[in-house]
């Protein structure tokens, strides 16, 4: 049995670990590609102004998640759950909302 040299391993072990780290992004591409993955665009600044946006999602527990929704000048929270979701606010206005403290 052949024994192999301290670098000799290394050199091994960098390339394995590339080549699954490699293999996960290629199967994380797929599966968006593939639709496996949700494409959500939380609160980008576009060019192009959008009347509906997903303002903040926040999980609550393990099946359910609150989300803050924008339409127009206007905001709306929602409630997802597994087998059910429920609307909690709506027509929150935007110039009510206090402002964001920078910091937090």
């Amino acid at each position: 049995m052949e024994e192999l040299s301290l670098g000799t391993a290394i050199i091994k072990f960098v390339f394995a670990l590339g080549f699954v780290i490699l293999l996960l992004a290629a199967f994380a591409y797929g599966a968006k590609k593939l639709g496996f993955i949700a494409r959500v665009t939380v609160d980008q600044n576009n060019e192009k102004k959008k009347r509906l946006n997903i303002v903040e999602i926040l999980p609550v527990d393990a099946k359910r998640r609150l989300m803050l929704i924008r339409r127009d000048d206007k905001e709306h929270l929602i409630m997802l759950g597994a087998e059910r979701d429920l609307l909690i606010e709506q027509n929150i206005d935007l110039k009510s909302r206090p402002p964001k403290n920078i910091g937090d």
